[in-house]
């Protein structure tokens, strides 16, 4: 029954997220709206819509380890597990002026959330401040990306021009509406069944939100970055890759903060091995649900991507092939497949 549900859910979040980034970009077509705006909002959020939704259903559920393990492994899986898999595919030739502001802000938002982390500080104040963020970002961006000549517009166009759309609006309309419930209902059946997959396999909520639900709810980043990569539009795939993990940090976080406040630190059936000592808003060490392992791992992820991406101008496919290794050492450090230095 847990498979099922499992199974059940990654077929609905990928459904559901084809269907509603096709479907709104569709709707936002007929009415006019430019392909640097769709490009920059709408198939960044259509792409990160799984993730919110079942960080939500999480919280919902109280089980906070999944919800904040599907942010951490969602950015981790798409750098080393999409951005590998994509290199493997063709490898990718990029444009460090053109992903260069996108790269920085990723940077940025990921120490933003670290401190959050290392502070305990997920309020419903700090939730407001991301959205606000976010929002800024956005506008910041359009402002930016329309001035003539803009690499970073003309990535932002093509990530748009990815969705090959012609549906009449009616059409487009259904598939929204479709899609949106395919990802509420796939959210709900994988949250239903990580939480049982976590029971019996003995291991925490946060492992398998960062490997079971990541990589579920990161599928339609997979899939839209190897048919940009296989369509020669390599930048593409890392400018849709680094959209989404901007939206993960500022909007998911954000939004889940906002409607559901929660806390890292351990309490009631939480369990974290190799427990990351947090100073939570009492200044009091707690242990949290957040491990030293994770935030490793998304620090590895953005030195690999600048290393190889920004300095060399090109994804090498032996440099996929390094990216996905270092995502399966991760899942087996986590797994306790592998052991710890120290441990």
């Amino acid at each position: 029954m847990t498979i099922l549900l499992i199974l059940g859910g990654f077929a609905l979040l990928f459904a559901g997220g084809e269907a509603l980034v096709r479907g709104s970009v569709g709707v936002a077509r007929k009415f006019g709206l430019s392909e640097l705006v769709i490009g920059l909002t709408l198939v960044g959020f259509g792409t990160s819509l799984p993730e919110l939704v079942t960080s939500l259903r999480a919280l919902d559920q109280g089980a906070v380890g999944l919800s904040i393990g599907n942010v951490i492994g969602s950015n981790v899986a798409n750098i080393l597990l999409v951005l590998g898999v994509a290199a493997l595919v063709m490898p990718i030739v990029t444009s460090p002026r053109a992903l260069a502001r996108d790269g920085l802000v990723v940077l940025a938002v990921t120490v933003l959330f670290a401190l959050l982390v290392w502070f305990d500080l997920f309020t419903r104040l700090t939730g407001i401040l991301m959205v606000v963020l976010l929002v800024t970002y956005l506008i910041g961006s359009i402002i930016l990306d329309r001035q003539e000549g803009s690499e970073a517009g003309h990535m932002h166009e093509e990530e748009s021009e990815t969705i090959e759309t012609n549906d009449p609006i009616w059409l487009a309309a259904l598939l929204t509406v479709g899609g949106i419930a395919g990802v509420v209902f796939g959210a709900r059946f994988l949250v239903d069944g990580g939480t049982a997959a976590a029971r019996s396999l003995g291991v925490t909520e946060t492992v398998i939100g960062i490997s079971i639900l990541a990589f579920g709810t990161s599928l339609p980043e997979l899939m839209t970055s190897i048919a940009a990569a296989r369509k020669g539009k390599a930048d593409v795939a890392l400018g849709n890759v680094l959209g989404s993990n901007i939206f993960n940090i500022l909007g998911i976080i954000g939004v889940s903060a906002i409607v559901f406040p929660f806390t890292l630190a351990g309490g009631g059936s939480v369990d974290a091995s190799a427990p990351l000592e947090v100073a939570a808003m009492t200044f009091e060490a707690a242990t949290s649900v957040v491990t030293w392992t994770d935030m490793g791992a998304l620090g590895l992820s953005l030195f690999l991507l600048a290393l190889f991406a920004y300095t060399g101008r090109k994804l090498a496919r032996w440099e996929g092939a390094v990216l996905l290794l270092s995502y399966l050492v991760y899942l087996g450090l986590r797994f306790d497949l592998i052991p710890a230095i120290g441990g």
